[in-house]
C-alpha cells in the first residue's frame, strides 16, 4: 500500500520537527517548505493527500497559498494552522473551503486525527456501515421468514431502503450485491403476501387494512384540511420512497417535517388507476359506476386522467367539506414556472392540489432515450437524477414560495416504479394493453408462476369490458414480453423502469406531511 503524503508549509518548520518524525513513525511522506511560493511549487511537482498551511508566512500567506492551491487541485484537502483566533480569518479560511482549522500551538495527535478525519473516514465510514448492515441482514432475514403484517412490511421496506443509501454512500460495492439480493427475496415474499391479502384488502374483509389509494385522501390528507390555513397538496408523479429520501434533505431546509409514512398504491400501479383512485376516494370499479363516460378503459381513446379536479370536487362534498380548493397540473417545465408567480393567490383556499409530472416523464425517457439511460443507468443514477431535477425545477421554487407562509403541505405520490430484468411470456389478443407490468383482455395466456391473476377484475374492484377479460400482473422484477420478435424487445426494455405491477417500490410508496418553519 502506498504512503499518504503530506505538504507541510511553515515559516518555522525547524519548530515542528518532533511533528514531523512522528507522523514519519505513522508511516507517512512528508515534504516541507518555509513560504507559499516553495509549497506551490512542490505542490505543482509532485501529488499530495493532505496539505497542511500556516496561515501567517511571509510573502505568500497562508491563505493566499489556500486559494491557488484550490485552484490547481479543489479536492485536495487543505488544513489551515494559525496563532490567530480571529473570527474574519476563521470565516475567509473556511469560506475558501478548508477540510480543517488548528490553533497553534499543535500537538502530533491533532494533527494524526485531522489526516483520519480528512483521509480515512470514507474507509472507517464504509468498514462501520458494512458492519452495522450485516448485522441488521441477519435480522431482516429472519424476519422476510415469518409472516409479517402491513406494519412490519412497512419497517421492513424503509431498512432495505436505508441501507441501500448508506451503502450507496460508503461505495461499499460489495455488500451492495447482498443488499440487493436481499431486496429480491424482500420483493419475493412481498408479491406471495399481496397476493393472499389483495382481495380482502379491496371488499374491506381484512384485519390487516392498509391505507390505500382511494382512502388515502380520506384517512391521510382530509384531516387537516380546513384547520384555519391553507393546505397545499404536492403529488409528483412516480415517486419511490427512495427519490424521497434522497430530495428530503432539501425539502427539510425549507419545511419541518411532521409525519412521514407508507401507503399503499392500489393495483395495476398505473397512473389512471392510482391517481383517480386518490382523487375521487374510490376504487377503479366504483369510479366507473359513478361516473360513468369520465371513467375509460385501457382500450378507450383519449386521456385517462383528464377528470381529476371533477373527482377531487365530488370526494370532498362526500366528506363534508366545503372549502375553497384549487387544482394545477404541471406537465411542462413554462407551466410550473408561472404557477410560481400565483402562489401568494392561492393562499385564499383551504386546499391547493398540485399534480407535477416530471419523475413518470424520467422513467419514461429513460426507455426511449439513448443518453436518458446512459445518465441513469441503474438505481443510484436514477436517483441522483432525480435530485438534480428537483433542485433545479420549478416544484423547488414553488415550495419555496410556499414556505414563505404559515401552511400545512402534504408531499405524496401515485405509484412507484421498479427496474425490470427478467420477460414473461405473454400472448393476448388484439386489444390487449401495452403496459410491460399488467395486462387485461380476453383469453390471455401467459405463465402462471410470473403473475398474480384476477380472473373476475370486480373481485379486485377494477372495471371489466367484457364477461372473460381478465388482469394478470408481474411479480419481482418481470416483465411481459410477446413471443413476436421476442429477443429484440427484451433487450430493449430489460434493465428499464416500469410500473403497473406487483413490488415494494411499485406499491410502497410515500406520504409526508410538513408545516412552515
Amino acid at each position: 500500500m502506498e504512503k499518504l503524503r503530506i505538504l507541510w508549509a511553515d515559516d518555522e518548520i525547524d519548530l515542528l520537527k518532533p511533528h514531523l518524525l512522528f507522523l514519519g513513525e505513522k508511516g507517512f511522506e512528508v515534504e516541507t517548505a518555509t513560504n507559499g511560493e516553495d509549497a506551490l511549487d512542490l505542490f505543482d511537482e509532485q501529488s499530495f493527500d493532505i496539505v497542511f498551511l500556516d496561515e501567517n508566512m511571509p510573502g505568500l500567506s497562508g491563505l493566499e497559498t489556500l486559494s491557488q492551491i484550490k485552484n490547481k487541485n479543489p479536492r485536495v484537502p487543505v488544513v489551515m494552522i494559525t496563532k490567530s483566533e480571529e473570527e474574519h480569518i476563521m470565516e475567509e479560511a473556511i469560506g475558501s473551503k478548508i477540510s480543517d482549522y488548528l490553533i497553534k500551538p499543535v500537538n502530533p495527535n491533532q494533527i494524526l486525527l485531522t489526516i483520519k478525519k480528512n483521509l480515512d473516514t470514507k474507509r472507517l465510514v464504509a468498514e462501520t456501515t458494512s458492519y452495522n448492515y450485516q448485522r441488521e441482514f441477519r435480522e431482516i432475514g429472519m424476519r422476510l421468514g415469518d409472516r409479517l403484517n402491513y406494519q412490519e412490511w412497512k419497517d421492513v421496506y424503509r431498512k432495505l431502503v436505508f441501507w441501500e443509501l448508506e451503502l450507496e454512500r460508503s461505495n461499499e460495492d460489495g455488500m451492495s450485491e447482498i443488499l440487493n439480493s436481499q431486496k429480491t427475496e424482500a420483493n419475493a415474499q412481498f408479491f406471495k403476501y399481496v397476493e393472499h391479502n389483495y382481495i380482502d384488502w379491496m371488499s374491506g374483509k381484512s384485519e390487516d387494512n392498509p391505507t390505500m389509494s382511494h382512502t388515502v385522501f380520506k384517512n391521510k390528507i382530509a384531516p387537516v384540511v380546513g384547520k384555519g390555513k391553507p393546505t397545499f397538496m404536492l403529488l409528483i408523479d412516480n415517486l419511490r420512497w427512495d427519490q424521497w429520501e434522497i430530495i428530503k434533505p432539501s425539502v427539510l431546509d425549507m419545511f419541518k417535517l411532521k409525519s412521514e409514512d407508507i401507503f399503499l398504491s392500489i393495483l395495476p400501479t398505473a397512473t389512471q388507476y392510482s391517481r383517480n383512485a386518490i382523487f375521487a376516494g374510490l376504487t377503479p370499479l366504483d369510479i366507473e359506476r359513478r361516473f360513468g363516460d369520465k371513467w375509460l378503459n385501457d382500450e378507450d381513446e383519449g386521456g385517462k386522467n383528464q377528470f381529476e379536479e371533477d373527482f377531487l370536487k365530488d370526494q370532498l362534498q362526500r366528506l363534508n367539506l366545503s372549502q375553497k380548493f384549487s387544482y394545477n397540473k404541471i406537465t411542462k417545465h413554462h407551466a410550473g414556472k408561472k404557477l410560481v408567480e400565483t402562489i401568494p393567490n392561492l393562499m385564499q383556499n383551504d386546499l391547493n392540489v398540485i399534480v407535477y409530472n416530471f419523475v413518470d416523464m424520467l422513467s419514461h425517457a429513460r426507455t426511449e432515450m439513448e443518453m436518458i439511460r446512459e445518465l441513469a443507468d441503474d438505481e443510484a443514477a436514477y436517483r441522483s437524477i432525480t435530485l438534480s431535477w428537483f433542485e433545479h425545477s420549478p416544484l423547488k421554487d414553488m415550495m419555496e414560495r410556499i414556505a414563505e407562509y404559515d401552511v400545512n403541505v402534504v408531499i405524496t405520490t401515485d405509484h412507484g416504479t421498479v427496474r425490470v430484468q427478467e420477460p414473461s411470456k405473454v400472448i393476448g389478443d388484439k386489444n390487449t394493453n401495452t403496459n410491460l407490468r399488467y395486462k387485461q383482455a380476453k383469453n390471455l395466456n401467459y405463465q402462471e408462476k410470473d403473475v398474480f391473476s384476477v380472473r373476475n377484475p370486480h373481485d379486485a374492484y377494477l372495471p371489466k369490458v367484457n364477461v372473460s377479460q381478465s388482469f394478470i400482473f408481474a411479480k419481482e422484477d418481470k416483465f411481459f414480453a410477446y413471443p413476436n420478435n421476442y429477443n429484440h424487445y427484451v433487450n430493449y426494455y430489460r434493465n428499464t423502469f416500469q410500473h403497473g405491477g406487483i413490488s415494494l417500490e411499485e406499491m410502497m410508496i410515500p406520504i409526508v406531511h410538513l408545516e412552515s418553519k
